[in-house]
This record gives C-alpha cells, structure tokens and sequence, in this order.
C-alpha cells in the first residue's frame, strides 16, 4: 500500500489562529467549534515547542499519552532478577489476587435501601423444628442479599389529581395534592444531585440531558444550571466560612492548571491593551488546618501565587507564618505573605526522569538516592510518627542521603564533568539552586516532600476540562469551584459527599446562622445537637445568606447565565 504524501506545514501566528477561529465560529455548531478550537490550540502549542525546541519527543509524547511509570525499578530493570523462562510447572496454590479485586459484600452498600424480612414462620421463643428441644433465639447479624436495579438518575411522578365540574353552574372541583407531590417541581435534592455530577464526577450537562432523555425523563441542561446555580448561592455561607477556615492553616500546598472560560477568552482577545495578560488558570489549594485536609478551587487569571495572597488576607494576625510546598515556578510563590518555601522534590526527581535514555548512569544514582529518602517517608506513615518525630527521622536517615547527593551533584558541575547546557548540567543546577526549599523536610517539623497532593486535587479540574472543555463565564467557573471545593474537601476528609450536601440543604435556615458549625469534618456534630430539617422548602423561602467583605472583592455578584 503506497504512502500517502506529508502535509504541507502550515504555520499560524496566534493573530491568524484567532482570526481563523473567529470565522468558523460563525459557520459551525457550539459543540463542533469548541472541539476544532482545542484541536487547532493543541497543535499550534505541539509546533511551537517543537520550532522552538524546549521539548523532547519522548517528553511530549509522555505528555500527550501519559507516562508509563516514573518508579526508579522499571526504569532501570535487573537483567539478573528476571525469572528465568523455563518450562517447569507453575508455582502451587491459588494466584494472589491484585489489590483492588474482588466482589463487594453487603456491608460496603451503606447507601442501599435497607428492608427487614421477618422469617414466614418462625419467631424468637418458639421451639427448634428440628430438635424439637432447644428454643430459637434471634441472631444479631442477620442473613443478607444485595439487590441492585437500573433506573433514571432523576426519577419523576405524574400526578394525575381528579377534577369534577357542575354540570349546571359549570364549577370545578380539583382533588388536592397528596403530601408527596411537595411545593416544587423540583424537590431540593435535584440541585446537589447535579452539583455531584457535574463537579464531582466530571459529567458534563448535555450528556445528563441526554440520558434523562434516553428514559422518559428530560431534564434540560438549562434547567440543570438553573438549578445548580440556585443550589451554589444557598451553599455561599459554608464555602465563605471554609476559605476562612483554609486561611489558618499550618502548611499550604498549590499549583496551577490552564482552564478556559468563554466570556473571559473573548474579552482577552479583543483587548488592545498590550499588557493584558492571555492565561486562564485554575489553582489548586490544598489546606492542613487542625488534622483536617481543605480543598479549594480558584479559576481566573490569577496564578497560585496571587490567589494564595488573597487567601491570607483573612489568616489570622497572630499566626506564624505557614509552610508553603509547591513547585519551582515562581509565579507559585505569594508576593504579599510571607511563608515558609517548600520545593517538591517530585519536580526535582522528575528532570532526571527525563533524561534517563541519555544519562543513565548519572540518572541512576539521582533517582536511587531519592528512592531510599521516600522509603524513608513510608516507614515514617507506616509508624505514624509525630511531626516532631519524623523530622528527628528523616535527619538520621535521609539526611546522610540528601548530603552525599549534594556533594555529588556540586562534584559533577563545578568542576564541568557535566556541561551546564546540557539537559543534565540544567537538571542538576535546578536541584542545586533549591536544595535549602527542596531540604526543607530536613530543618522543620510537618514540611512535606512533594507537591503530589495538590496534584491529585487537580485532576478533578483536569476531569472537568477533558469532558467539558471550558466554562461558559467567570460565574460558572466560580460555582465549579465551590462545590469542587466543598465535594473534594469532604472525600479528602473521608466524608461522604452526598450526605453532607443534603445535609446542608435540609438545614437551609440554620446554616447561614453559624456556617462555620456546617463544615465537612463537624456538621456531624452539629446535626447531634439538633435542628429542625426544612427539606423541599421553596427557594423563595430561603434567607438570604450573608457575605464577608472579602468575599465581594473576590467573588464579584455577576448576573446568572442560562449555562455554565
């Protein structure tokens, strides 16, 4: 089969990309033109870095594929611990099953609804049919089934409310509504069921407005965001009163992803103001307050670094400064607070990574020497050591460890055993420029090693965008990071998210009265102390809830859009 001829390459300045886009955006449909948009973006950043060769092909391949493993043994495998390929027979006894593997008995259904069967015939006192002796006594964990069954995601009831009329003065006479009907057409859990599918999930509206369609059920994604949109400005207080509890915390983690936001994209380029900055981040904040783990989402055109500065406009005076972990990039970094710089040595690691098909034996000894620190770390979790005490061990054992490596990085470029230039020689001088943020682990009590946390948080961000594509406005987005804020904060804190979020619309009326007594970890107790639910109350009839003043600067009352 002959080959068909390469392309012509075409090159597109950003002028002419946006000038492109402009006029396909008149000629094809939303959803259409936002796919081709993304498909012509991503190539244009493919050409650009390859043209300007910051870039490897094995990096951007990782980049678009995803990395197969970063751990040092598939890396660097033994030729020696390979089992030999022979013809005995397989080892006896039954194959271990992988971790994760398995059917899930009855009690890891705690959601399920529970029904008891009382036995047909037989009851606690009554004699053994068997023996005809003993005397039955009832056991305390009873026998269990598990019965799953398919259903629309949103349920409805037609109710078909009888009506009389006179036959001679033409009256009509309606039969009321039974309790069940509700005062709504939506009942009050509609909206947090939404918010969980589309900001915990990643399922996106059009394709729930779809599925409900598929099963006689519609549910528009219009009325979806209505809904959410209603649901998020009932939610304010407790997302106010968790970014003041973020705000106090001991150590801070944060990083940024790029996201994009319609309105904000256009404005940016209509601009004429040369200064005028083109990014759309969303920053991820992660939190450690008290033993708990906060979770917060900011996107707009602010890096992490500013949007940590705006989160420690409300710390308390009083307190020190906190630990801050993130990576080398300075824009990371806050401009107006001080804290205490921690650099993530699964940065650091991962620039030898890159360069283990050209350097692998200078690679090998980088990333086994971090391999024996991390090793470190687990046994410290795996011991449950204070923070007091994990700084004692890591002094012991990884110190030694972290002082050998910087004595042979120094070794390998001061004397230019390694050129500078080289893909090594810059690995090597970022670890040497940060080893005292990098090290920090070594000197204070409660530094982290790596930035993975905040990492992790942002695949949510990352979910929402693959299967999104973008926000519609900068007030969708600020409703994506609220209940992206208060949904992960609840899995991060083992809560169970759906629970707190009902929880939170069957005490509309208490919440904004102490928003700070409903946050993940202590609503729980709070419900203890009692408070009357107000399920399916009609929004009219919800208080409005307070705001800080800080929250107006940095949550703008924007009008309400028909989508997000």
């Amino acid at each position: 089969m002959a080959k068909s001829p390469a392309p012509e390459i075409v090159s597109l300045s950003v002028e002419q990309l946006d000038q492109l886009l402009g006029e396909l955006r008149a000629a094809l449909p939303p959803k259409t033109y936002q796919l081709v948009e993304s498909l012509l973006r991503t190539l244009q950043w493919v050409l650009g870095e390859l043209q300007e060769k910051t870039i490897s092909l094995k990096r951007l391949c990782r980049l678009i594929f995803g990395p197969k493993t970063e751990k040092t043994a598939p890396l660097f495998p033994d030729p020696a611990a390979e089992p030999e390929q022979t013809s005995a027979a397989p080892p006896s006894g039954p194959k271990p099953k992988r971790k994760g593997h398995g059917r899930h008995g009855a009690e890891d259904y705690p959601g399920a609804r529970r029904v008891t069967v009382a036995h047909p015939k037989l009851k606690a006192g009554d004699r053994c049919p068997k023996c005809l002796k003993g005397v039955l006594s009832l056991l305390k964990v009873p026998a269990r089934l598990v019965r799953i069954v398919a259903q629309p995601i949103f349920d409805a009831t037609r109710f078909e409310l009888e009506r009389l009329r006179c036959n001679l003065c033409g009256a009509v006479f309606t039969a009321p509504a039974p309790p069940e009907a509700g005062d709504a057409k939506y009942a009050a859990n509609v909206g947090p069921m939404l918010a969980l599918l589309r900001y915990g999930t990643g399922q996106p509206m059009y394709r729930t407005d779809q599925f409900q369609q598929d099963l006689g059920v519609p549910l528009p994604a219009t009325t979806q965001w209505e809904l959410i949109d209603q649901t998020a400005q009932q939610y304010e207080p407790v997302y106010q009163a968790l970014l003041d509890a973020a705000a106090q915390a001991s150590l801070f983690h944060n990083d940024d992803t790029p996201m994009r936001i319609q309105s904000l994209r256009r404005e940016i380029n209509q601009s004429q103001d040369p200064d005028q900055r083109t990014g759309i981040f969303t920053t991820g904040l992660v939190a450690q307050v008290e033993g708990h783990v906060v979770a917060l989402y900011f996107t707009g055109p602010k890096h992490a670094g500013e949007n940590l500065d705006q989160r420690l406009k409300r710390r308390a005076k009083e307190l020190p400064p906190p630990l801050h972990m993130c990576d080398g990039l300075a824009r990371n970094e806050p401009q107006e607070w001080v804290t205490l710089l921690c650099n993530c040595l699964s940065h650091g690691r991962r620039t030898f990574v890159d360069l283990v098909a050209n350097f692998p034996q200078e690679c090998r000894h980088v990333l086994e020497s971090l391999r024996q620190v991390y090793r470190f770390e687990a046994q410290a979790k795996e011991q449950k050591l204070s923070a007091t005490q994990r700084l004692a061990f890591h002094q012991e054992h990884s110190g030694p460890v972290m002082a050998e490596l910087k004595l042979w990085m120094s070794d390998q470029l001061e004397p230019k055993r390694v050129e500078p230039n080289s893909g090594l020689g810059q690995a090597i001088a970022y670890m040497l420029k940060r080893w005292e943020p990098l090290t920090r682990f070594l000197k204070v009590p409660g530094a982290p090693l790596d930035n993975n946390l905040c990492e992790q948080i942002l695949k949510r961000a990352i979910l929402h965008r693959k299967n999104s594509l973008s926000y519609k406005t900068q007030h969708g987005a600020q409703v994506g990071d609220l209940f992206m804020s208060l949904i992960h904060t609840c899995r991060l804190n083992g809560i169970n998210p759906w629970d707190y979020l009902i929880a939170l619309q069957d005490h509309l009326a208490a919440v904004p009265l102490a928003p700070a007594r409903w946050l993940p970890w202590n609503y729980q107790q709070t419900l203890t102390a009692g408070h009357t639910p107000a399920r399916d109350a009609p929004p009219s009839k919800v208080p409005a809830h307070p705001t800080s003043l800080g929250a107006v600067a940095e949550r703008p009352a924007l009008p309400a859009s028909k989508a997000a």
